[in-house]
This record gives C-alpha cells, sequence and structure tokens, in this order.
C-alpha cells in the first residue's frame, strides 16, 4: 500500500483526499502556489512544499517541480486530483519513470481518451453508439464546411484535446462556422497545445448523463451507476444527482456493461467516466472518457457506500477488486451543487475575501466539500469553485427537499456567488419533475 501520497492539485479536491489518506493511514504532502500559502488544504497536510507563484503554468502544471518536491518529501505516489495535470498522459508516464506509482490509469489509455478524435474511433470499434461527425481532425475550413453539410447543421465545433467546456461552440450555420474556425483553432492551440478541430452533430437539449466505472489491474471492473449532470454553464456542470431521473434499470444496466467492456478494451485501471448524451427514447452517445476522478464524485459515494479514493489508491497499489457487479447496490438518491465564486447573472467570476461562508455543517443528510473558510480569499488565478453542497435521502423528491432547506442556510458574503441560482433550481418545476437538458440554464429565472 502507498505509504506517502504527494496531491497534485489545490482546493476543494486536495482537502477532500487528504480526508481519505488519513483515515487510511497514509501520510500526504501537499504543493502550493504562493496564493495558496494559507489554504486549508496545505495546513491539514501532513508535509508541505511550495512549487512557484500564482499562476497555474508556474506551479501546478510545473511537472518538474512537481516531481522534485515529490523527491524531496520521500513520497512513493502522486495523485493528480481532477483538472490541472490529471488528464495528463506525459505527466503519468513521468511519475511511472521516476518508480513512484501514479493514482491514475495506464498512460496509453489517457492519451487514447485525451484525444477526442481517437476516443470516438476506439469507442466506435467496441460498439458504443456516437454523436454522428468526422472520424478524422480536420485539415481546413473547407473540409469542416463539407463535413458539416453532410452531418447537417447544427453541429458542435470542438477542439480534438479540449476540456471542461473549452474549446466547443455550436455551429448554426456555413457563415458561423467560417467565422469560428480559426478563432477556435487558435484557442485550441493556446489552451491545449494542439489546434486539432472535429465536428459532431448538435442534439438539441439532451440529457447528459455519465457512467461511473472501476477497474482493477488484474481485469475485473464494475459500473457503479450513473448521474445525471445536464444543468451546465458554458458547458460545465452546476448540478449533479445520482441516479439519472432519466434512465430505467434496464438502459442504467446496459449503459453500464457497455461502459465497463469499453474500458477493458483499453487497459484500463482505477475510477473513469463515461459521458453520454441521451434522450426520452432511451437513445444514447457516447461523447467522451474522463480518466480520472469526477468533481461529482460525492453523489456516487453516497449512493454506493464506497469510498472513491480510497479505491483509486488501493487499485493504484495493485489491490484486487474486492466485490462483482451483483454486489454493488444503490441506496437512496444523492444531488451535489457546485458552489462558485461567480456572479450568476453576468457569468464572471467575483475574486475577493470570502467574509463569511456560513454552511450547514450540522445538518443529517448534508456533506460538505468546500476548500475554504469564512475569511480566506478567493484569487482570480483559478477556477472559482468554492466548494459542493451534496444532499442524500431515501427519495429523489426528499433530497430536492433537503438541498432547498440546506441551501437556504448557506450565507455567502465579501463577494458574489452563484447561490441564489442554486436557490432558483432547486425549485424550479423542471428540476422537480426531472426534466433537466443541457438547455435548461436558459429558461431559469432567479426570480422564481
Amino acid at each position: 500500500m502507498i505509504t506517502k501520497l504527494l496531491i497534485a492539485n489545490r482546493g476543494e479536491i486536495a482537502r477532500r483526499i487528504i480526508r481519505t489518506c488519513k483515515r487510511m493511514g497514509i501520510s500526504t504532502v501537499a504543493v502550493y502556489s504562493d496564493a495558496d500559502e494559507s489554504a486549508l488544504f496545505v495546513k491539514e497536510a501532513d508535509e508541505r512544499v511550495r512549487i512557484g507563484p500564482p499562476p497555474v503554468a508556474e506551479s501546478y502544471l510545473k511537472i518538474d517541480a512537481i516531481l522534485e518536491a515529490a523527491q524531496q518529501t520521500g513520497a512513493d505516489a502522486i495523485h493528480p486530483g481532477y483538472g490541472l495535470l490529471s488528464e495528463h498522459a506525459d505527466f503519468a508516464k513521468r511519475v511511472r519513470q521516476q518508480g513512484l506509482i501514479f493514482v491514475g490509469p495506464p498512460e496509453a489509455a489517457i492519451a487514447a481518451m485525451g484525444s477526442k478524435v481517437e476516443a470516438r474511433r476506439r469507442m466506435s470499434a467496441t460498439g458504443l453508439p456516437i454523436v454522428p461527425g468526422t472520424e478524422n481532425a480536420l485539415a481546413s475550413l473547407e473540409e469542416a464546411i463539407e463535413a458539416a453539410e453532410r452531418i447537417g447543421y447544427p453541429v458542435m465545433l470542438k477542439a480534438s484535446s479540449g476540456g471542461g467546456g473549452i474549446g466547443m461552440q455550436i455551429i448554426r450555420d456555413a457563415e458561423e462556422l467560417k467565422k469560428a474556425f480559426a478563432g477556435s483553432q487558435a484557442r485550441a492551440a493556446s489552451y491545449f497545445g494542439n489546434g486539432d478541430l472535429f465536428l459532431e452533430k448538435y442534439i438539441e437539449k439532451p440529457h447528459h448523463v455519465e457512467i461511473q466505472v472501476l477497474l482493477d489491474s488484474q481485469g475485473n471492473g464494475v459500473h457503479l451507476g450513473d448521474r445525471e449532470c445536464s444543468i451546465q454553464r458554458r458547458h460545465q456542470k452546476v448540478v449533479e444527482e445520482a441516479p439519472s431521473p432519466l434512465l430505467s434499470a434496464a438502459l442504467r444496466q446496459e449503459m453500464g456493461s457497455k461502459a465497463v467492456q469499453a474500458a477493458l478494451s483499453l487497459g484500463y485501471e482505477g475510477v473513469g467516466t463515461f459521458e453520454f448524451l441521451a434522450d426520452e427514447s432511451g437513445n444514447y452517445y457516447f461523447l467522451e472518457m474522463n480518466t480520472r476522478l469526477q468533481v461529482e464524485h460525492p453523489v456516487t459515494e453516497q449512493i454506493t457506500g464506497l469510498d472513491l479514493v480510497e479505491w483509486q489508491l488501493r487499485v493504484a497499489s495493485g489491490e484486487s477488486l474486492t466485490f462483482q457487479q451483483q454486489d454493488v447496490h444503490f441506496h437512496g438518491h444523492s444531488i451535489e451543487a457546485r458552489v462558485y465564486a461567480e456572479d450568476p447573472v453576468r457569468g464572471f467570476p467575483s475574486p475577493g475575501k470570502l467574509q463569511v461562508l456560513d454552511l450547514p455543517e450540522e445538518m443529517e443528510g448534508v456533506r460538505l466539500d468546500f476548500g475554504f473558510q469564512s475569511g480566506d480569499t478567493i484569487t482570480p488565478f483559478y477556477d472559482p469553485l468554492i466548494g459542493k453542497l451534496v444532499v442524500t435521502a431515501s427519495t429523489r423528491a426528499e433530497a430536492i427537499q433537503l438541498l432547498q432547506k440546506a441551501l437556504n442556510t448557506c450565507q455567502i458574503t465579501g463577494i458574489k456567488s452563484n447561490l441564489p441560482q442554486l436557490q432558483a433550481i432547486a425549485k424550479d418545476e423542471r428540476f422537480l419533475q426531472g426534466l433537466t437538458d443541457t438547455s435548461f440554464l436558459t429558461g431559469l429565472s432567479l426570480n422564481s
């Protein structure tokens, strides 16, 4: 078993990993930038190492500095969390070359799924249905226009190496495509070091559903159910729940089984998530695979009783799964609301001093995964996620009631937050009925 873990991340996910490590008796090392010197995750780790100034390119994305910190502290493993270097195949390779354990899948699987074009090809070969689109990266604007006409507008123009909603644009006609193509190439090259683009048919008002899988290095794999993630802004999730109100038990099992088989075909190890677009008729299409822990993993933990970080660490240490698919049981309903330092009307981040962060600490059925406390400063250098409020109850209706109650007891001052938006979502009639397609927020009134 891993004895000392360096966490190559920050904020709430670093605290989340530390919490499991403490329970398992694993020492932790935090790496931090100057902006995070007094952050909670830095204080809670057993050891800490400064790796650079605030910008991520000069700190949390500096592979050499992170590897040096691991060597300096005697860490025997590195957990990448989510975002940052978590889906960087070369980082995983270099960690392993240094004789350390990388808490994640083999770099070949990361690389294959890191290219959306390659991922579509590989998953189609396993029998997973995919959204109609181009098979290869687009060589020119002319090729893009020809492909869009063949697929049929509207289409989604995507960066092959994109993630987190970056590099996606809905295109409704050839003129929009002409205006968007060169700029999208430049943004993709700037963000991801790869300007390749491809096209997919844009599915109007679909549900965004994902399947969580867990595999060990001995070829055993299970799925841990599904999550509904349709409530999004700028292709980034805001509210997630498990299970999805859209799926029947039979469809859940079908999608889960296919996802496990697809992961096995990659030689996958650890936790991973298959993302799909699905409709009311039971049709579903593979979008991408995230080869890491998801932000929304708590809702799966709440309904399965499994600690996904613990299983990441166990699998990375070479342990086999101790259960099979028939041993995975789902209990109750769980909903996660992401709390952002963000103006919900204008959509802009709102950095500044978090004067008051008052949360329902003692409320039964409420889990709080937060990276900040009252008095902390939200800097402009990183994702504006403050934390995640997760509620769990016996039924979806009871979980929604608990979510409403918990959100109404929260108080955030000193910065703008999306708390009013979350409160509006929790009482919106479409949400109450489970009608949460990806256009949900466009029809949301903060005064409802």
